[in-house]
């Protein structure tokens, strides 16, 4: 199935970007009177038939629409230290929106070793991913801040299911399995903390653990960042599985 995306939807007309025309008048060779799909990155499809055909602009009247095409039954926020190498955060993305999330934010902790993300270029793989797995919604990509600012801005939050992972065990808070935690919820978002290669620090882990997170595992392997992270999103996604 071909999917065009495109943030420029109102009043019944579609416009596609220069980049989404171009493929889809020079590569995929549309014309004027051929009917599209697009994408809306918010979650609606939309059903298109084109009627102007410039390879700079694509301009398609809206036929219908779809709510929530390709949507997921819960809300997952992925906090995620970028990695010293960009290849890899960018392969995590790409792979966890495949699977279903909702939003990413790259935090820096007090070990990170990577402090700049550009996000921009995380967006465009994102709206690639969104595409290939046939889904409407394309994550959405905050800039980086710091993990304790991410702490404190979930501190409040009642309604989210507040997970951190980390390396080092603690005998007065013990981790438990990411799998079993899940099990135990019904409903709201779901909010988990990947740390840097160095893993959190431990003022970090207990500031997370005043504000309400709990400390999960996944598993017995000592795992990448990035694959710690696709890892959850896989524990979330076959959870509504079930």
């Amino acid at each position: 199935m071909e999917l065009f995306y495109s943030k420029d939807i109102e009043g019944g007309i579609c416009r596609l970007d220069h980049d989404e025309s171009g493929h889809c008048i020079k590569v995929l060779r549309h014309r004027c009177g051929d009917e599209i799909s697009v994408i809306d990155g918010c979650g609606t499809l939309y059903r298109c038939r084109i009627v102007s055909d410039s390879h700079k602009e694509v301009t398609a009247a809206v036929i219908d629409s779809v709510k929530d095409w390709g949507s997921h039954p819960y809300r997952l926020h992925m906090a995620v230290c970028p990695t010293k190498n960009n290849d890899r955060y960018e392969w995590f993305a790409e792979k966890a929106c495949e699977m279903g999330f909702d939003e990413l934010s790259p935090v820096i902790g007090e070990h990170s070793e990577r402090r700049i993300l550009k996000t921009a270029r995380v967006e465009k793989i994102l709206v690639s991913a969104a595409k290939q797995s046939l889904k409407a919604a394309v994550p959405a990509v905050n800039e980086p801040l710091f993990v304790k600012e991410f702490i404190t801005s979930f501190a409040d939050r009642q309604d989210t299911l507040k997970l951190i992972a980390y390396c080092f065990d603690d005998e007065n808070v013990p981790r438990r399995s990411i799998k079993e935690v899940l099990k135990g919820w019904e409903g709201g978002e779901i909010a988990v903390m990947i740390g840097p290669e160095g893993d959190f620090s431990k003022v970090e882990a207990d500031l997370a653990l005043q504000s309400g997170f709990v400390p999960v595992h996944l598993g017995d392997s000592r795992l990448r960042t990035e694959t710690a992270a696709l890892t959850a999103v896989s524990a979330v996604y076959l959870h509504y599985m079930e």
